[in-house]
């Protein structure tokens, strides 16, 4: 089993959806060991209480930057002896000693088909706005492994496609690509990672067969 550890920082949507499958044994070789909030009294912590997995909270407002805030929840991880970390609607930024020292362990999903708009530092909100302003027909979710820098992209695992609706607005979309792209995406990936099917090669994620 994969000690694996899901990082939130709000309502635990995604993180539901993890648990959801878990539950249902749907992730074969996934242990979510932890949920860890970096903002006390979210409703994910309750999802996790309600799913009687084990709840942390490393208050980002208590540190006085990112590196501070990523040390300390680096030590968490250790403390708990976490395989792989995953992002599910996490919003902090996080440092170079976490992710040297979890690089190819921490999964993420952004609600694009990369490499789409990352140009520059990733922006979901702005990828997603971007999509219907230049007529996009078909969107989607990307999970990556995050790399040495935070800037919201990285070695592609696995993509999921997504359907541009002619009257779609910024809401309507964002909802449809987490439903049907980001949560699909994410899973798949998680349970790669966890069959053991996934090696980083450069700025490339290899799979193995089967």
């Amino acid at each position: 089993m994969t000690r694996t550890a899901v990082l939130v920082s709000g309502g635990g949507a995604t993180l539901q959806a993890l648990l959801d499958l878990c539950y249902f044994e749907e992730l074969p070789g996934l242990e979510i060991a932890a949920v860890i909030s970096s903002a006390p009294g979210v409703y994910a912590l309750e999802r996790a209480a309600n799913a009687r997995v084990p709840a942390y909270v490393v208050e980002r407002a208590l540190f006085p930057n990112s590196a501070s805030f990523s040390n300390a929840l680096l030590g968490k991880l250790r403390d708990l002896d976490i395989e792989l970390a995953v992002c599910a609607g996490f919003a902090e930024k996080l440092s170079y000693g976490l992710l040297h020292a979890y690089l190819g362990r921490i999964i993420n999903v952004q609600p694009a088909l990369f490499p789409a708009f990352c140009a520059a530092d990733f922006d979901a909100a702005r990828a997603v706005n971007e999509t219907l302003r230049r007529g996009v027909r078909v969107t989607g979710a990307t999970a990556y492994f995050m790399g040495e820098e935070d800037n919201g992209f990285g070695p592609i695992i696995t993509q999921k496609a997504v359907e541009v609706l002619p009257d779609d607005t910024a809401a309507t979309l964002t909802e449809r690509i987490m439903r049907q792209g980001e949560w699909p995406a994410l899973t798949q990936a998680v349970g790669l990672y966890c069959a053991g099917r996934l090696r980083l090669a450069g700025d490339r994620v290899i799979i193995a067969k089967e």
